[in-house]
């Protein structure tokens, strides 16, 4: 078993749902065990104008490879509707593979820590939510990241359903 850090998003179609609806859906994964998940937030987009977005992070313990679980995480946003047609565009959902255990991954279809994982508030703090003494495959801290990025905008929500 490998522990994995998924990054979700949504900023289309009842955001809040779409997130709420994928936590159960990666519980639902083959050989796959939802640990935690983080409080759900509230983000201001990357990239073109757009509605708010809607983030959380969840905890897997998975038996799954790092592109069995890409194909899985890629299936899910598809039973969601995820079209590809803007870059940073407006999203149903999107699921990241964030970190796999302490792998390196350097894949033409994974990179793997998610290469905007130290830049991305609505990334570090959820991930934070989960496991604020996390250390990153370089053997950086966490903590060190969070301090480098300004919450910009990042509001977490007054409640988040139980898993």
């Amino acid at each position: 078993m490998t522990l994995a850090y998924i990054g979700l998003g949504s900023n289309l179609e009842d955001p809040l749902a779409q997130v709420t609806r994928a936590f159960d859906e990666l519980s639902a994964l083959p050989d796959t065990q939802l640990l935690e998940r983080s409080a759900i937030y509230s983000s201001k987009p990357v990239g073109p104008a757009q509605p708010d977005f809607i983030n959380a992070v969840a905890l897997l313990d998975t038996q799954l490879a790092p592109l069995a679980l890409l194909d899985a995480l890629q299936a899910i946003e598809q039973a969601h509707q995820r079209v590809r047609i803007e870059h940073w565009g407006p999203r149903t959902l999107d699921l990241d593979l964030l970190l796999y255990g302490d792998l390196v991954i350097a894949h033409e279809r994974l990179t793997v820590p998610h290469p905007y994982l130290t830049q991305r508030s609505f990334v570090l703090y959820p991930l934070a939510d989960i496991t604020p003494e996390l250390h990153l495959p370089d053997g950086s801290q966490l903590s060190n990241w969070l301090h480098q990025c300004a919450p910009d905008g990042l509001t977490k929500l007054p409640s988040n359903p139980e898993c």
